[in-house]
């Protein structure tokens, strides 16, 4: 498999600013297998340590931090000769490891010429202190579940992703029912690479959601192992109505939907953990599409999503009979599949912030605001190719948006006032029209 976070990590080795890497991610989305290639491919060796499943190594950082015997243990228990230059440092699942992350502090300023990267699950969430975290001296890279055109490229359609990333509409419409249904089966595999490496394997869909399902119950013991024990049952809570939150016309999340009389105070704080760990996406309203659009975030009114429409299929137990459907899957319980699929694509375009727009009456809508750049876009969501909107083209005329956007089962269209791109090439079409 390719995953695009691999030219990413490369742009880091070659960086004159480099600085220890950290890899945060929700469980599963293939951390440590990037790593692994990152290693074989860009170096002549690398180190490969889990503190997880080597807890010998557990208390590696427990007498000092002095980077010269760190490095000198590892050499030991890897066999191999550590040169800067050319190995790679891998420290998996280092929240295991006490004083771990706070090591890479040390490897920053008294050994920036070592290549280190760090991954684990839950980093910010298992950790007792949080003091010791190495503000300003490590790098970040968010990893997330594979996109559509990551997805493809596993199916073996490079050159028809190549075609979306380059924008070839001409070639791009002789395959557009294709693509569709390539799509369709995205929206019930999803994004885990080890959920969609079976598919490629076997195609047997009965056992793509036998994964999802071993995922998802891992998901909900992290619950219990790592979070407090007393927000415990409201994280379950808030975790299990996604669904039903998803499944209204109008998708911002209400507490009394969880239970009679919930209240913000009650469930802020499991909301807040499941979103640190992972695998909610909060999108919060703005009041205003206007840069920034963080000066206008409403914080008492959002929207939640998974973070992978596989996982999503796999909670409501969406019928594979689905997938040889028309166009009804888009339409799943009101579009909800397909505007989770949207919102994690949009996640995966770099230096943007998400929000989502309704006037003060909440009458009128539209499902994203994207700032990229300079540029704040509205986008509506089309879950078919029924493209009438009145509040969008409303709201256009008013605020006059430079690129508004919607996003269909239609093929691509440029209008005057706006530009339908279709459900397959969301994330591209949108970076590529800033």
């Amino acid at each position: 498999m390719k995953r695009e976070a691999l030219n990413n990590l490369i742009k880091w080795k070659n960086s004159s600013t480099r600085k220890p890497l950290i890899v945060r991610g929700a469980r599963q989305v293939g951390k440590t297998w990037l790593l692994k290639k990152f290693g074989k491919t860009q170096y002549d060796k690398f180190v490969y340590v889990n503190f997880e499943a080597t807890p010998s190594l557990k208390e590696l950082f427990k007498a000092d931090l002095n980077v010269e015997r760190i490095v000198s243990v590892l050499e030991i228990h890897s066999g191999i000769k550590i040169t800067p230059d050319d190995t790679l440092i891998i420290f998996d699942e280092i929240q295991e490891a006490p004083s771990g992350l706070t090591s890479l502090k040390y490897f920053c300023e008294d050994a920036p010429e070592f290549h280190i990267v760090a991954a684990g699950s839950l980093l910010g969430l298992s950790m007792p202190n949080k003091s010791s975290f190495p503000v300003g001296k490590v790098d970040f890279l968010d990893l997330n579940p594979m996109s559509f055109l990551e997805f493809l490229t596993a199916l073996g359609k490079e050159k028809l992703s190549d075609a979306i990333r380059n924008q070839s509409w001409a070639i791009i419409d002789i395959f557009h029912e294709e693509l569709i249904m390539y799509l369709k089966t995205y929206y019930y595999v999803g994004g885990m690479p080890e959920v969609v490496q079976n598919y490629i394997d076997n195609k047997d869909l009965e056992d793509v959601r036998l994964i999802q399902q071993r995922i998802l119950n891992a998901y909900e013991a992290d619950f219990s192992i790592h979070a407090p024990v007393e927000t415990v049952p409201r994280i379950r809570m808030v975790w299990q109505s996604i669904p039903m939150q998803l499944a209204k016309e109008n998708k911002k999340f209400i507490y009394g939907a969880i239970r009679n009389g919930a209240r913000a105070k009650d469930f802020e704080l499991a909301i807040q953990w499941l979103v640190d760990a992972g695998v909610l996406l909060k999108v919060n309203r703005v009041s205003k599409p206007e840069l920034p659009i963080k000066a206008f975030r409403d914080a008492s009114a959002f929207k939640l999503y998974l973070h992978d429409v596989g996982m999503l299929s796999a909670m409501v137990k969406l019928d594979p009979k689905a997938l040889i459907q028309g166009t009804e899957l888009f339409l799943q319980f009101k579009g909800a599949l397909t505007e989770q699929y949207v919102c994690e694509q949009l996640q995966n375009i770099k230096n943007s912030e998400i929000g989502y727009w309704t006037n003060d009456r909440s009458t009128s809508e539209i499902d994203f605001i994207l700032q990229s750049n300079a540029d704040v876009i509205p986008i509506e969501v089309k879950a078919n190719t029924n493209l009438k909107s009145k509040s969008f083209k409303l709201f256009c005329e008013k605020y006059q948006p430079k690129n508004a956007t919607r996003i269909s089962l239609s093929k691509y269209k440029q209008q005057s006032w706006m530009t339908n791109i279709p459900l397959y090439a969301v994330g591209v079409g949108l970076k590529h029209s800033l």
